[in-house]
């Protein structure tokens, strides 16, 4: 039998690699299915219940595996629900590939139904997208998507049309350019070393550096050891920015923790005290965080050029891969006499943990959100997929749960969307079944795509999800009120029994609302075969407080109160008494 355009469109993803697809079926997309159907020994079919959740999955299947991500959807509207995933993809540079149907081929742009012209859509949110117009062009140009996703670690998007995914091979005329397997799946390495003056230019700064700061960002994961190498040299301390956490572990004697709004003081502290910055594989984008343009001197290692001096100026590029540029690196750095500012930084950590001890270990109700995380932190596995959702559930994750070991973390970082948590976490029960998987996901953002609860029943993927319950946008609240000065608008949240819709879903669920229960319910829900979902009930008016308070945001938030907030009376006694205990 003649092979199909989608036959020859799934072998190729087969001859790449490609062993997990994730998606939802259609009729414009039906032909690669049938292809898909006859290679389930070669290649593995995903289904979830919303497309968007598929190219979350996909992006965080390329972040957990390194391997191409994929999802594949049908045409019009299944494209279009794709879109948030991939752009996901985009901005945390991970290799994904967006298959999508199209309506026929001879009927496109009649307005047909379903008549989108998906390669268009694409365009801004891929590094290459593709139109397939025929049989004959299908291998040319999926072998050119694929290459294109893993050498940029940028997703990209074909889309082919519903008849041509069932059109023979045989039957369709090939032009004699077009030679038969003229193209090949060999994935070309760049040597990714960096120019050997810089680098000698580098080391000649750091060797200078009295208070080295290193920020440690996505692009150094993988790169612990030699990260913890050049920091004993240096006696420099190590900031991470989000997707940077779990570069080194979060109790190194070198971890500052994070960097930023959801960072600690002592990264803050450090980062504007130094006198040399060196910037490990980070596209941090709050500028503001940074020391001021001229106040440090800096270095950066960097795989893309293009973002060599995006944040901060810098006197030396370093092109290639952290673990690779820090290896050859090292041998030149001299080691610094002094102990002095990694001495000071560590005791602000000593003082920072102190007080995330004490907030996470308050007994008083309604229970508070960090209450949660502190006791997870206890409880989770050293090899656990860890994931947030965004909002103050970020905060909360980030501050108190400790990477170590083996444990893998990420999270929508620069699209910073909400409810990418649970498809982050199905990426990750598919990629490691035998490891602890726990997201812990805001109820905003877990109202948004809670229908693939039933994808973890469906696949029996063992996943632990926490929704943190506080029946409000808790992260829009708190900027409204801090960085505008005005009072909270549209963000209370109708109420949304989990636990009843997680059960719906054929999963187990329990309730925690008492921090005096909170760790043994925790450990008997961790301890739980099988999927399971945890709804903490937690205070609505605990903010998520920066790493140092400013003038001017405490100016906005009186301002924000002052002009009628709701609840302002116990945000104030709330605001108050953490306040106090920070300064005690």
């Amino acid at each position: 039998m003649a092979m199909t355009g989608g036959d020859i469109l799934v072998e190729t993803l087969i001859d790449w690699g490609v062993d997990t697809i994730f998606g939802i079926p259609g009729d414009g997309i039906n032909g690669v299915f049938e292809a898909l159907r006859n290679r389930q020994d070669q290649i593995r079919f995903i289904q979830t219940r919303h497309e968007e959740v598929a190219a979350f999955a996909a992006c965080a299947y390329a972040k957990w595996t390194g391997k191409l991500g994929v999802c594949l959807s049908t045409s019009g509207p299944g494209g279009v629900h794709l879109l948030n995933g991939i752009y996901d993809a985009k901005l945390d540079g991970q290799p994904v590939l967006a298959i999508t149907g199209m309506q026929h081929h001879d009927l496109l742009d009649t307005w047909t139904q379903q008549d989108i012209d998906l390669d268009k859509l694409f365009m801004d949110a891929t590094a290459y997208s593709a139109r397939i117009m025929g049989p004959t062009h299908v291998e040319n140009v999926v072998e050119m998507a694929c290459r294109t996703a893993l050498a940029y670690r940028q997703p990209t998007h074909v889309t082919i049309p519903v008849d041509i995914q069932s059109m023979p091979l045989d039957k369709a005329r090939r032009s004699e350019r077009n030679i038969k397997h003229h193209v090949s799946n060999m994935m070309a390495r760049g040597g990714q070393l960096p120019d050997r003056q810089q680098l000698e230019q580098a080391a000649a700064i750091l060797n200078q550096a009295k208070k080295p700061f290193i920020l440690a960002g996505r692009g150094s994961i993988g790169a612990r050891a030699e990260l913890e190498a050049v920091a004993e040299r240096l006696k420099a301390p190590v900031g991470m920015p989000l997707l940077g956490k779990g570069a080194i572990p979060d109790r190194s004697p070198y971890s500052t923790g994070g960097v930023g709004l959801l960072g600690t003081r002592a990264s803050q502290e450090a980062l504007e005290s130094c006198d040399t910055l060196l910037i490990v594989g980070s596209s941090f984008p709050y500028i503001e965080f940074y020391p001021k343009p001229g106040k440090a001197r800096a270095v950066q290692i960097e795989i893309d050029p293009k973002r060599v001096g995006l944040r901060y100026p810098v006197e030396a590029g370093l092109i290639g891969d952290s673990k690779r540029v820090l290896a050859e690196l090292l041998p030149m750095l001299k080691p610094n006499d002094s102990t002095d500012f990694l001495d000071t930084a560590q005791k602000a950590m000593g003082k920072w943990r102190e007080l995330m001890d004490d907030r996470g270990t308050r007994t008083d109700m309604p229970m508070k959100p960090q209450v949660v995380t502190h006791e997870l932190n206890k409880l989770i596995d050293d090899d656990a997929i860890l994931i947030t959702d965004s909002g103050t559930i970020t905060a909360w994750t980030a501050r108190h749960v400790d990477m170590r070991g083996d444990m893998k973390f990420s999270c929508s970082g620069t699209l910073a969307s909400m409810a990418c948590g649970l498809p982050y976490a199905i990426a990750g029960a598919v990629a490691y079944p035998g490891r602890q998987v726990v997201a812990v996901i805001g109820d905003g953002a877990m109202a948004m795509l809670m229908g693939d609860l039933v994808t973890l029943r469906k696949y029996g993927l063992d996943v632990k999800i926490i929704v943190i319950k506080n029946n409000t946008l808790g992260q829009i609240k708190w900027e409204q009120m801090v960085f505008l000065g005005n009072p909270e608008y549209g963000c209370e949240l109708e109420p949304v029994d989990f636990v009843r819709v997680a059960e719906g879903c054929g999963i187990r669920a329990i309730r925690i609302d008492d921090p005096a229960k909170c760790g043994t319910q925790l450990r008997e829900a961790l301890a739980m075969p099988g999927a399971c979902l945890i709804e903490a009930v937690v205070d609505p008016n605990e903010p998520p407080m920066p790493p140092k308070i400013e003038a001017k945001q405490a100016l906005h938030l009186a301002e924000a109160l002052a002009k009628g907030t709701p609840n302002r009376g116990k945000i104030a006694l709330t605001i108050a008494s953490d306040r106090v205990r920070e300064l005690v």
